[in-house]
């Protein structure tokens, strides 16, 4: 039990004193990077999707049945 007290009081003592935290201008502009990136990202995985379903149809065309 001594040694979670010990735990809990040394990571609330780095939170507090050896913790650097970002400004809230860093914070803004950095989530704005993300955001942008993930959006890209999603893009191109979105249009490699596209691209690669148009091709297997290319290769293995839909049989109509009936």
């Amino acid at each position: 039990m001594d040694g979670l007290i010990l735990y809990i009081k040394e990571s609330y003592n780095e939170l507090i004193n050896k913790v650097t935290w970002p400004s809230w201008s860093d914070l803004i502009s950095n989530s704005t990077i993300v955001i942008i990136a993930s959006i890209i990202i999603t893009l191109l995985v979105f249009i490699m999707d596209i691209a690669s379903s148009n091709f297997l149809d290319v290769i293995y065309p839909a049989t109509a049945e009936g």
